[in-house]
């Protein structure tokens, strides 16, 4: 006789947990120092180009940056102040426009002191990518901070000094006896021209190649690409292939190092191997107009205009009229939106 089973069958229900967002160290657990991070957002309306430029920088300030950072018309400099706080954010990169030309605020948080540079002529990654007839931008080039290296600072004059001590601390710290070299994928170069008084800001992507090997080689390693040797009488002819042979490049003794560690299958520990330095932009051309004691506010401690701000050069009078405009914009507060505006930065920011 037949048994029949009534017993209602367990259905399994995969629980939903909600993933949670890794968060950032605030501390670097090899240095102790605590990580810079940034906010980089714009005051009043921008044309494309400089929208565009905004996002450059973001992804240079990776990671320690919101790259995703949503911005509203009714935000306010205290709005940003009021949620850098609780996420660690150190430092302000604030991009604006003036009747003349686009300006970038560099601020220390929260109390300043605030570097504002007039950006003579820009550049964008995409232009600088175009511009270049094998573009380079591997998936994980953004995933560690680049390196900063400053030239033509080392004056006596104080804003110069601010400025470096600036730019040095925008940047996370390295120790040379714990860094990785693997993690050293970007450098970030600033050289100061003492005579035009104006920054070359260039962002560059390091790679490595080893001397003595042709590309062709090379490539063979990289890719495990079985080659071709059909039309080849001889592996040699494969090696020593017009055009390939000959473009172990640069074998300058100058412009080789040798590593410590491996880096991949082509760069080996011990070995010689010459270092790359290709474009990635953005590109800018800075000049150093104010410094400010406070955040976008406070005692004018340089001007480029005269003491204080209050000499004008000629044909100076709208920069002035459009700092002191924006200057006054960001310092408004709206008491009243501030806590839709921290949630809505909050969840961006964790983006």
């Amino acid at each position: 006789m037949a048994r029949f089973h009534n017993r209602k069958k367990k259905v399994f229900v995969k629980p939903i947990v909600k993933k949670q967002q890794q968060q950032q160290p605030n501390v670097d657990h090899i240095t102790g120092n605590k990580i810079p991070k940034s906010f980089v957002f714009s005051r009043g309306k921008l044309p494309g180009p400089l929208r565009q430029l905004q996002m450059d920088l973001r992804k240079l300030m990776l990671p320690y940056t919101a790259l995703k950072l949503k911005e509203k018309k009714r935000n306010n400099l205290k709005d940003f102040l009021n949620v850098a706080g609780p996420m660690g954010v150190t430092h302000f990169l604030i991009l604006s426009k003036t009747e003349t030309s686009p300006v970038l605020r560099v601020a220390k948080t929260p109390q300043g002191p605030t570097l504002t540079f007039k950006i003579h002529e820009y550049s964008l990654a995409v232009d600088i990518a175009q511009s270049q007839l094998r573009p380079r931008c591997p998936q994980d080039l953004f995933k560690n901070p680049p390196l900063i290296v400053l030239s033509g600072f080392a004056a006596a004059d104080e804003q110069l000094r601010l400025t470096t001590t600036m730019f040095k601390n925008i940047f996370p710290d390295i120790d040379i006896n714990t860094v990785k070299l693997s993690s050293c994928q970007r450098i970030v170069l600033l050289n100061y021209n003492k005579d035009t008084k104006l920054i070359d800001f260039r962002h560059y992507s390091i790679r490595l190649q080893p001397v003595g090997v042709s590309r062709r080689i090379r490539k063979f390693v990289q890719n495990h690409q079985v080659p071709d040797l059909r039309n080849l009488q001889d592996v040699s002819d494969f090696v020593t292939k017009a055009g390939y042979g000959s473009e172990s490049e640069a074998d300058e003794e100058a412009a080789t190092v040798t590593l410590t560690s491996d880096l991949s299958r082509v760069n080996r520990a011990s070995t010689k191997s010459a270092v790359k330095l290709q474009e990635i932009g953005p590109r800018m051309t800075l000049q150093l107009t104010k410094i400010e004691g406070g955040l976008c506010s406070g005692e004018v401690m340089f001007s480029e205009y005269g003491n204080g701000g209050n000499k004008k050069k000629p044909g100076n009078e709208g920069n002035e009229k459009e700092d002191s405009e924006n200057d006054g914009q960001m310092e408004d507060s709206d008491e009243d939106d501030e806590a839709d505006n921290e949630e809505d930065m909050e969840e961006s920011g964790e983006d």
